[in-house]
Order: structure tokens, then sequence, then C-alpha cells
């Protein structure tokens, strides 16, 4: 009778995700769930950064058969992108028709069981500096001439690109207001969406005028302290003026991602930790700039690489906040891409690849970010990529991780946690391209409640167990 009564309920768990999902919430390093159960994420970057700013309903933006596809291969994260430039065409005017035309992709994620982080996302500003993000009326470059114009990321180093972000640092015409009621207007629309991660602050801000020395002198304190988190501070304090309980998310600068360390909440501290994420991004600028001369990546990536991972433990443990590594990938090096991967699970970290689709990106590597050949084929997609990103993976524990590991090639996995209360089991997603003959599972500490070969694995903790061990090999 209790055999049978599990398995019903392993099999109510698979059919009704949706209940099982609420918004996340921040518990020291980890995201937490409404049923108390630690959730580990992976999924994709969806922005679409050219006008309008929002991906279309159609086959190559997104409609409901990608958060099919998405969902079908265990992504349980969007990075979505919200452009400044579309919440506010002019100085103070709210587009309720863009929000809108965003919503539609929310609550089709939504109905998917895929959380979604709200990413105020820029890279070069403007499309005057063949970037995107700002609306024109925002750039303020004095009329400095460009002599020339490379585009993403040499751009960064010109200096009217440079006199425009020290302006947005410093304040310059009052644009921190502007900036703040957009996101508030974000944080409005979406305050209750139940499946929210977050608002995430801004994308990779660059440290302007003083972006060479911060890499070469690893990192730069002032630009962090005194410019960088006082800018990110009051957007998040005008967040919170709206929404009390959803997570904001701050990133440290671009040049974290190549292993720079960040100095946010060091000589200035951050006073409200409350549901605070710190997002980051893992890239090696020997693999950029090896994939731009089509020659093999170096192995010195593994070095930056792990240092980034570092450097993210330190940084969000000093701020208390959740990590989560929203951007690596960007490319087809797969031993990079693996790489990577491997150094997340390793280290217990969530992840969102760059990028879902290619959607014409200006400041990209046209036809190697994406999943796909073509856009609006989704059988177009790399198979070698999906089967390094398609992984085993604890979705929601109901206890706190210890250690991870999953070998792509083999399908082998191992989990372990501790026990803590919760109110719901812990969901492992197994996908069908790494067992098409079925798997085996072993568990120490806890029960398995759903049916054999399920893609969701359900593991109920065994009254009395301190510690679950679970491991998965193939047929």
């Amino acid at each position: 009778m209790i055999r049978k009564y599990l398995k019903i309920l392993g099999i109510f768990w698979l059919c009704c995700p949706m209940l099982a999902q609420a918004g996340l919430h921040s518990q020291g390093r980890w995201m937490v769930d409404d049923n108390n159960r630690v959730v580990l994420l992976h999924g994709v970057n969806v922005i679409w950064k050219q006008a309008p700013y929002f991906p279309p309903d159609t086959l190559s933006g997104f409609t409901s058969a990608d958060a099919d596809w998405l969902q079908a291969q265990g992504f349980n994260s969007v990075r979505l992108g919200v452009l400044f430039s579309g919440v506010m065409p002019q100085p103070g005017v709210i587009d309720q028709n863009y929000l809108q035309n965003v919503d539609r992709v929310v609550q089709l994620l939504a109905s998917h069981s895929i959380y979604v982080l709200l990413d105020f996302h820029q890279d070069l500003y403007n499309e005057k500096f063949k970037g995107e993000g700002f609306p024109s009326w925002a750039v303020y470059d004095d009329g400095l001439p460009a002599w020339i114009n490379p585009g993403f990321p040499f751009g960064y180093l010109l200096p009217n690109i440079q006199l425009t972000y020290y302006h947005l640092y410093t304040n310059y015409r009052n644009i921190w207001s502007h900036y703040q009621q957009a996101l508030q207007a974000v944080a409005e629309k979406w305050q209750n969406q139940p499946n929210l991660q977050g608002y995430e602050v801004i994308n990779e801000p660059p440290p302007g005028f003083v972006f060479a020395l911060c890499y070469f002198s690893n990192g730069c304190q002032d630009f962090d302290s005194n410019y960088l988190q006082p800018f990110e501070t009051t957007m998040q304090q005008g967040i919170r003026q709206v929404d009390r309980n959803g997570m904001i998310w701050i990133e440290p600068n671009i040049l974290f991602d190549f292993g720079i360390p960040s100095y946010l909440n060091t000589s200035r501290r951050i006073t409200d930790s409350s549901n605070l994420g710190f997002s980051w991004h893992n890239y090696c600028m020997q693999s950029d700039i090896a994939q731009m001369l089509g020659v093999p990546t170096p192995s010195s990536c593994l070095d930056p690489e792990t240092e980034v991972f570092n450097n993210a433990a330190n940084t969000s443990s000093s701020m208390n906040a959740s990590s989560f590594m929203s951007e690596f990938g960007s490319g087809n090096d797969l031993p990079d891409i693996a790489r990577v991967a491997q150094l997340a699970d390793n280290h217990l970290m969530g992840w969102d690849y760059w990028a879902y689709k290619g959607f014409n990106d200006p400041t990209g590597a046209a036809g190697t970010e994406g999943l796909f050949a073509q856009d609006d084929n989704l059988s177009s997609v790399n198979q070698g990529k999906l089967s390094l990103l398609s992984r085993t993976y604890p979705q929601a524990t109901a206890g706190i991780p210890q250690s991870l590991s999953f070998d792509p090639n083999s399908g082998a996995f191992s989990y372990t946690y501790t026990v803590q209360s919760a109110s719901a089991p812990t969901q492992i997603f197994v996908p069908t391209i790494h067992y098409p003959n079925g798997y085996r599972v072993s568990v120490s500490g806890g029960t398995v409640i759903s049916v054999a070969n399920a893609s969701t694995l359900l593991i109920r903790n065994n009254p009395g167990a301190s510690t679950v061990q679970i491991s998965i090999t193939a047929n």
C-alpha cells in the first residue's frame, strides 16, 4: 500500500510541476523555492538586442514551440532581455505596449515551469556605438568625435564611449531617476509573477576611463566602490520601493568575466542584502581571440575560468548573496563549453548559456553563439552543444547540496546532499539524450517515488536520514 502511494505521489509531481514552483528567494549563496528546496538552474539567454527589443512571435523569434523545446531539454531558466530602450523610448515615458510584448514570453515560460530573470541588458550602451541597451536620448557623449567605430568589444576603449559611461555613473542630467523609473515599471509589472527569478540591474557594466587600468592592475577598487556600487545600490533601492520580496541581481564590472576580482562590498558596504543575487559571467579571453582567429582554444583557459568561480564565491559570500553564472559559452568551442559546465558542477553552480538563438546579435559572433544553425528551425540544433548542456542535474533539492558530478560521455551521475526540511521531494532532471535505453538509480538515505526511467526523477528523504547519496548510470 505504501509503495503504491509513493508511485501515485511521484506521478502527481510529474504531471503537475507548476504546483511545485513559485518565485525564488535567497538563502545565503543558494536560491530556494517556496517548498524550501535549494534550486539549481540550467538555462539560456534570450536577448533580442535590436528594435523592437523583444523576441517576436515568429519561428526565428520565440514561440510556444521554443518553450516546449527548452522544457524538454531540462532547461528551467531563461535570462530574458528587457532593454531600457524598449521600456522608456522617451524620457519619463513608459511604453506599456513594450512590457506587454515581453509579458507574452514571460507567460510562455511560466506555463512551462521555467524561471525568468528579467535582465536590463546592454552592450556598448547604444546603437550609435554599434551596441544596444540605452535609448538614444540617454546618450551623453558631449559630441566627442569617434575617429573609428570598431564595435563590440573594442569600442569600450574609445574616449567618447568611455565618457558616455562616466556620465552614467556620475548621474549626469539625473539619468539615474529615469533608469530607476524604468526598473520600477518592470517590477510593478512582474512583482507577482510566480516563476520570477528576479531583476538584473545592468548587464556587464564597463569601468569607463579606467578600463585598461582595471585589467592590468587586477581590478579597480575605486571604480567598483565609488561609481558602480552607488549606481547599482540606487537601482536596488528603487526596485524595493515597488517589490519588497523579489530577488535583485547585481553584476560586477565586465572585466570580472575574465578573472579580474570585484571590489563590490569592500570599502563601501551594501546595507540591504535581503533577497540579493550576484550575477556574473565566465569567459576566457584567450578562447575568444582564438575563435576570432579560427584556431583551437589554448589549454591556459582552465586557470582564468577557475579563478572566475573562486572570485564569484568570495564576492557572493561577502554580500551574503545568491550566486549565479548568468553567461558562459558564446561560441562553438565545445571543449570550452564542456570545461565550464564541469566547473559549474564542481562548484554546485547554476547557469544560463549564452545564447539560445543568434537573433542577428549586433555585438556577438553571428552564427556561432546560438544553439541552432538556423534560428527558425529547431531541428538544426548543434548536437554537440546540446549533449553538453542538456545534463543530468538536481533542479530542486530537499536539502543542501554537497557534491555533484556528471559525465556527458557515459551518463554517469552522482549527487550528495544533506537533508533539510522541505515540503516537496528532490527533483532531478534525467535527459533521454544520455540514456536512450533507460537508466539505473542507486539511492542511500532516500527513496525513489517516480516511475522507472522518468525524465524527472523524484527522491523522498528517508525518515531519520541526514545525508542522501544518489547515483545514476545508463543501461
